[in-house]
């Protein structure tokens, strides 16, 4: 209760000021330099920008978020979990400081405590990480001419590329994830190229715990070219994954993946669209890897019209296992996509899978926008199982014979108050296919969840 009435006041507090940059996923993208030549003096401006040299270009800029959100789940995994009746409670909060000094060097260092209340079982690492650095790194900028920029940045830091299906912040569930990493960024303004080695962090469940780990180590190359003649924008990339134990239908053992693959986009006031395909091979043990995806995004808006609706389709296929006994793994490894990959109910991971997803949205006034979703789900390949987002197989393909997963219904209604305060209520209803019910109860589920997010 102390925490809401805090974060009323805030939120009277700065309603009335004007703040031309909008909060960026990437809290470290933002920059508040130009509030060097603000005349307005007030306490909201001196956090978001407080010079400490007589040249205003050495200062510190503070931010965070605080998150609350609430779940009730009906037959949650499919009648497989205990019932809640009551529901649960995930809440977050994100406190960063950003510390430029001068015009070439920068430190942003940022806490995230993630809590859970109210589950009927035990929450995991990613629900309920008390207390721990989720961010710290420097940071060097240099010109080498007029036009091009390079960067070199040390340290624990959150990556996110492209569309987020492979490479995400993880805005759901509880616990952002981040990589101890070096990453080269170079560029000007029609292209710009990442190059970064990393180790990736799991979630801990005690403060201060989520230390340096070599489990998981991922390397590689993204590049994002825009004003191409034709196709608008394209991305090119190479990402390398080594995992000490991966789990899959197939078998289990040391992985080494390298993923090749391109994304074409744009986004008009009429006609969005992003396509994408990418290539996997390497190895699991003895088993050589082979595996693939294809995905399409493309919509269209009626922006002349007084809601805006826009109607578009999303299909992806992604591979799964042949054959459990060629010595060939074709299941496909997301990497480290969003978490809410297929809604925010998360309930089925891109692995093994065809999908097909139509959708509309419609913008009923500047800060109120209904959405709703149909997701049709099948097997890719029935000798391949049924994953979770993270990875977990939640039943293997020789628990049914059916490709038909089921289908998903799912609405949003989102409220943006301003900058500062967004508010999403959901549904999401899960019919259940044929190979749910052979391999386990195989009932519906239903879905309701509430979303408050604050952010200074």
């Amino acid at each position: 209760m102390k925490t809401l009435v805090f974060l009323l006041f805030i939120f009277a507090s700065c309603t009335g000021m004007a703040q031309e940059v909008p909060f960026k996923q990437l809290r470290y993208d933002e920059n508040y330099a130009y509030l060097a030549q603000d005349t307005s003096v007030n306490w909201y401006h001196k956090l978001k920008f407080n010079p400490v040299s007589t040249d205003k270009s050495t200062y510190f800029s503070f931010g965070g978020e605080v998150r609350y959100q609430y779940f009730y789940f009906k037959n949650q995994d499919w009648g497989e979990a205990p019932q809640d009746r009551d529901g649960f409670i995930l809440s977050r909060y994100l406190g960063h400081v950003d510390f430029h000094a001068g015009k070439h060097f920068r430190t942003f260092v940022q806490l995230q405590s993630s809590m859970a209340s109210g589950q009927e079982e035990a929450p995991s690492p990613v629900d309920q990480n008390p207390l721990d650095l989720h961010q710290a790194f420097v940071e060097y900028t240099g010109q080498l001419n007029n036009k091009q920029n390079i960067t070199l940045r040390v340290g624990r830091q959150e990556l996110s590329y492209g569309s987020q299906r492979l490479v995400a912040v993880r805005e759901a569930p509880n616990n952002r994830q981040s990589f101890d990493a070096a990453k080269i960024i170079y560029g000007n303004k029609n292209y710009k190229l990442d190059f970064f080695y990393s180790h990736y962090v799991p979630a801990k469940s005690n403060i201060f715990d989520d230390s340096f780990s070599d489990a998981t180590q991922f390397w590689g190359a993204y590049g994002v070219f825009t004003k191409i003649p034709f196709i608008k924008n394209l991305d090119l990339y190479y990402l390398g994954l080594h995992k000490k134990t991966a789990a899959y239908d197939d078998g289990k053992g040391a992985e080494t993946r390298h993923s090749v693959g391109a994304r074409v986009w744009e986004t008009t006031p009429a006609w969005q669209y992003d396509v994408e395909g990418l290539y996997q091979f390497g190895d699991l043990e003895a088993s050589k890897i082979s595996a693939w995806t294809m995905s399409a995004n493309i919509s269209y808006t009626l922006y002349q019209h007084k809601f805006k609706p826009q109607i578009g389709l999303k299909t992806e296929v992604i591979s799964g296992d042949k054959n459990n006994a060629d010595g060939r793994l074709n299941t496909f490894n997301p990497l480290f996509p969003k978490g809410a990959y297929f809604g925010l109910a998360a309930l089925i991971g891109p692995y093994n899978l065809t999908d097909v997803h139509p959708y509309v949205q419609f913008n009923l006034s500047k800060k109120l926008v209904f959405a709703a979703d149909y997701d049709l789900f099948w097997r890719m390949d029935r000798n391949d199982g049924l994953y979770a987002v993270n990875g977990k197989l939640l039943y293997a393909g020789k628990a049914g014979n059916s490709k038909v997963i089921g289908r998903q219904l799912g609405g949003a209604l989102e409220f943006t108050a301003n900058r500062y305060l967004f508010f999403r209520q959901e549904l999401t209803w899960f019919d259940a296919g044929d190979y749910l019910k052979e391999a386990g109860p195989g009932k519906d589920i239903l879905m309701v969840g509430t979303t408050v997010t604050f952010k200074f």
